[in-house]
C-alpha cells in the first residue's frame, strides 16, 4: 500500500520555500509526488529528490485492423520507424539527446521483424501482429499473460540498472484504433468520442475507423481488463500495461506520454489501482480520446503543445519539468535560511 504519512511534512517543506504559497503551480505538485514516491519504505521524508538515468522504452507492435485502411500508412512503416529509432533519426531520439534521456526500443510483435542486432533493441515478440479486432479477438489470453510478463521483465531490467524515472512510448500502425476500442470498452464511453484522426486520416477514413472500432467493441461482453486486452489490445499495449505494473511494484514513477500510453495506464490501473500513485502525466495530446482517458485517471498533464506524434515524445519533453521540480525542492532556500521575513 502507498504510504502517504509524510505528505504533510513534504508539503510543509515546499510551502516554506522563498515564494508565495502555491506560486510554482504544478511544479509543486510534481515535487510533492516525487518526494512522496522516493520516501516509500523510509523512516522519514527525503530531503533530496533524485532523477537517475531517465529512460524511455518505445514499444512497437503491429495491428491486424491496419489492413482495413484506418491509417495513412501501411504496416511496413512500423519496421521502418523502428529502424529509424535505432539509427537515432526520429523525433524521440532528438528529444532524448536534448534532455539526456536514454532510449530502448522493444519489438513486441511487428509485421516485418528487424534482423539487425542493436544494444538499443529488445526483441520479445508475441507474434507478427494482432488479429483484426473488428472481427475477432486481437490475441489469446496466453499471449496477454506472456505480454504482461515480458513488459514487467524489460522494465525491471532498466530499473535494476539504475533508472529511477521511466517513460513509455509506442509505435504501431493502427494502434490508435486499438487504444480507442479499449478506452470505449473499459469506460463505457461512446466510440465516437474515443476515436480520433490518429496519424491524420481523411474524414472518410475516420468514419470507417469509427465503424470498425464499434464492431470490435460490440463483440465484447466483458469489462475485465485482461480479457479486454485479449479482445481489443495490441502487443505493444499489453507490454506497456505489464511495464506500468512493474514500475509501481518497484516504486518507480512513470512519466506518461500520450493517448495510447495513457490507455495502457488506465488498464494497468484497473488491474492494480496502486499504479495511479506512481503516474505523472506529461501532456495533453490532440487525439480526441486522450482527454477522456486523462479524466478517468483524474490526471492534470504538465504540457499542452498540440502534439499527436506518440513515440514517447511528450513524456521526454516533460523531463525538464521534473528536473526543475527536483531542483527547487532540493536547493531552493527556505524563508528561515534566506533571512526573508513574511
Amino acid at each position: 500500500m502507498f504510504d502517504a504519512r509524510f505528505s504533510a511534512e513534504i508539503q510543509q517543506r515546499i510551502d516554506q520555500k522563498t515564494k508565495p504559497l502555491g506560486a510554482l503551480g504544478q511544479l509543486e505538485s510534481v515535487a510533492h509526488q516525487l518526494a512522496l514516491i522516493q520516501s516509500q519504505g523510509r523512516t522519514q521524508a527525503v530531503d533530496k529528490i533524485t532523477i537517475e538515468q531517465p529512460t524511455v522504452l518505445v514499444f512497437a507492435g503491429d495491428h491486424g485492423i491496419a489492413e482495413e485502411g484506418v491509417s495513412i500508412a501501411p504496416s511496413a512503416v512500423t519496421q521502418q520507424m523502428v529502424l529509424n529509432f535505432l539509427a537515432g533519426g526520429a523525433a524521440v531520439n532528438c528529444f532524448c539527446r536534448a534532455n539526456d534521456v536514454a532510449i530502448k526500443v522493444v519489438d513486441c510483435g511487428i509485421l516485418l521483424p528487424v534482423e539487425q542486432d542493436s544494444p538499443l533493441l529488445v526483441k520479445q515478440r508475441l507474434g507478427e501482429r494482432t488479429a483484426n479486432i473488428a472481427v475477432e479477438p486481437a490475441m489469446t489470453k496466453q499471449q496477454v499473460e506472456q505480454g504482461l510478463a515480458l513488459g514487467q521483465e524489460v522494465v525491471e531490467g532498466v530499473i535494476n540498472q539504475g533508472c529511477n524515472l521511466i517513460m513509455f512510448g509506442e509505435m504501431g500502425i493502427g494502434n490508435t484504433s486499438s487504444a480507442a476500442a479499449l478506452l470505449a470498452a473499459a469506460t463505457g464511453e461512446p466510440v465516437e468520442h474515443c476515436v480520433g484522426y490518429g496519424t491524420g486520416v481523411s474524414t472518410e477514413q475516420l468514419e470507417k475507423k469509427k465503424r470498425l472500432v464499434s464492431q470490435g467493441v460490440a463483440r465484447c461482453t466483458t469489462s475485465e481488463p485482461v480479457e479486454l486486452l485479449a479482445e481489443l489490445g495490441g502487443f505493444e499495449i499489453v507490454q506497456m500495461v505489464g511495464g506500468f505494473l512493474a514500475a509501481a511494484k518497484l516504486g518507480i514513477p512513470v512519466l506518461v506520454d500520450g493517448f495510447i500510453v495513457t490507455v495502457a495506464a488506465l488498464l494497468a490501473n484497473q488491474i492494480d489501482p496502486r499504479c495511479r500513485d506512481y503516474l505523472i502525466f506529461a501532456h495533453q495530446s490532440h487525439e480526441s480520446g486522450h482527454r477522456i482517458a486523462l479524466e478517468r485517471l483524474d490526471a492534470k498533464p504538465l504540457l499542452d503543445l498540440s502534439m499527436r506524434l506518440g513515440e514517447g515524445t511528450g513524456a521526454v519533453l516533460a523531463v525538464p519539468m521534473l528536473k526543475a521540480a527536483a531542483e527547487f525542492y532540493n536547493n531552493m532556500a527556505s524563508f528561515a535560511e534566506a533571512g526573508v521575513t513574511v
